[in-house]
């Protein structure tokens, strides 16, 4: 099994960490945020998937690359490639809504 541990930054002045686990095509990983102690979406876990290493305090930044190169025939690549989808078509309906909003606006001020 392989096992890569990083501290990242957030709310909290002492840093979370996040460990990812690696056994066969099993990969794991938890945070010691709230959200992640309780199972719960985790930002800092989805942005280690990610390959984003912004929020890394610790010196092995470099090593979501690795992380991000476990996922690919894993347990959750279906599962993050749904939410990558349903982020993506998020993403298209809040412009939709936001052109929806400008256009209510611009006919409320036509003249009469």
């Amino acid at each position: 099994m392989e096992t890569i541990i990083f501290k990242v930054k957030g709310s909290d002045p002492e840093p979370y960490k996040v460990t990812v686990t690696k056994d066969g095509n099993i990969v794991n990983a938890f945070c010691t945020c709230p959200a992640g102690r309780n199972g719960q979406y985790c930002k800092h876990r989805f942005a280690i998937m990610a390959a984003n290493q912004d929020a890394v305090v610790s010196d092995n930044g470099d090593q979501v690359v690795e992380v991000n190169s476990w996922i690919p025939g894993s347990n959750i690549e279906a599962a993050l490639s749904e939410y990558a989808e349903a982020e993506h078509e998020k993403d298209k309906a809040t412009k939709r809504l936001s052109l929806a909003k400008k256009n209510v606006a611009k006919a409320m001020r036509e003249k009469i």
